[in-house]
């Protein structure tokens, strides 16, 4: 197994080790392979959609549209 190092806040870091029975490699393991889960289904999704720059932009203001209702 290859090692992976990462940078946490030093508050995230004291708080983590705080709770030495946890096995945080397991928890970031899982959470990594979650996430590339969900973005190779998103790769996946936006590969079969065919849409058109016009498509795209017609989509973009109806929703800026609807999350400016909702905000009014």
């Amino acid at each position: 197994m290859t090692n992976l190092t990462l940078a946490v806040p030093e508050i995230l870091h004291k708080r983590l080790s705080e709770h030495p029975e946890m096995k945080w490699s397991e928890v970031a393991r899982q959470a990594f392979e979650k996430k590339l889960e969900e973005f190779e289904l998103e790769e996946k999704i936006i590969k079969r959609i065919k849409l058109t720059e016009k498509d795209a932009e017609v989509i973009g203001n109806k929703l800026k549209s609807d999350i400016r209702k909702r905000f009014e």
